[in-house]
């Protein structure tokens, strides 16, 4: 009995310790591929800010378009010169036009992974990784990844430094931390799952949501929100993407956060909401698994 029990134990350590941060620092001196040396907090960042919205505004515009029949509560509460703009959108293309005619259709014509490599080129999911008892892992299921791509975002609650987290990081292995403290927990399950959810519901406008929630379930209308299952690169296996920090900025379309898979724990006016996307640092073939790597900062 106690030797099943250490096995049982021993092998969930194994998958948790991929995302263990305080694993990871003590053998980042043993692998140097899963180091990125930056030398200030400020030229941390593989591609600009205005390449990672314009990619995030681009598959959103498309899965708004996408979805455009359920969003009539939505489109109410717009300016006109807004819902102008995507009637025409859904005009140039002939495949909107045809979803325009056939307005009893209640389902989206093409699935969200296939909006992504409609969009982007590629699409990813989550799968049993390579690794061995790592768990769960991210492969491109479709297409090629180009280097400088944004290829998926890192879902969950964003706490500030001063905020409580204890209990939500309770054998929690997918608590991210930020290089200036601040921490997303990206775990769809038990307390972070609840907090996430209330947030979630405390921020919602009438018709307008502020954040995507469909990261915790199985139907998960943004296809790029599965950054969380991204494992960290080994000697055997090279990082072919990084961690990027990302403010969303006062502009972005209030109508399209509803694909943001990040929600403040407190609602706060003046900042904005933090989200970290995972970028490509070279070119990755369909079937290839995501491998990140962990930075450290170099004064």
């Amino acid at each position: 009995m106690p030797g099943r029990l250490l096995r049982g134990l021993w092998q969930r350590w194994r998958r948790y310790k991929y995302r263990f941060v305080p694993w990871i620092a003590l053998n980042l001196s043993h692998n140097p591929r899963t180091l990125r040396y930056v030398p200030e907090e400020s030229k941390d960042k593989v591609i600009s800010d205005e390449d990672v919205l314009g990619a995030l505004l681009k598959v959103f515009q498309a899965l708004f378009l996408n979805d455009f029949n359920k969003q009539s509560e939505i489109l109410t509460v717009l300016p006109e010169s807004v819902k102008s703009k995507y009637q025409d959108l859904l005009a140039v293309e002939h495949q909107w036009v045809k979803l325009l005619e056939n307005r009893h259709q209640q389902q989206s014509i093409f699935k969200p992974e296939e909006i992504l490599y409609k969009t982007l080129g590629f699409s990813v999911a989550q799968a049993t990784s390579s690794l061995i008892s790592a768990g769960k892992g991210v492969f491109v299921t479709k297409g090629l990844v180009p280097k400088g791509a944004v290829v998926s975002m890192y879902p969950g609650t964003v706490y500030q430094k001063y905020e409580p987290i204890f209990f939500q990081s309770i054998g929690n292995p997918f608590i991210f931390r930020c290089l200036d403290g601040v921490l997303i927990d990206g775990n769809n399950k038990g307390i972070s799952k609840v907090v996430y959810r209330s947030c979630n519901g405390r921020d919602r406008l009438g018709p307008l949501k502020m954040s995507d929630s469909t990261w915790l379930t199985s139907e998960i209308h943004n296809p790029l929100a599965v950054g969380q299952y991204v494992n960290n690169c080994s000697n055997d296996r090279a990082a072919n993407v990084c961690y990027q920090e990302f403010d969303v900025p006062a502009v972005f379309p209030i109508e399209l956060k509803q694909y943001l898979p990040n929600i403040a724990y407190c609602y706060d006016k003046q900042s904005p909401l933090r989200c970290v996307v995972l970028v490509a640092l070279r070119d990755i073939k369909q079937g290839e698994e995501l491998f990140s790597n962990y930075y450290t900062i170099v004064s």
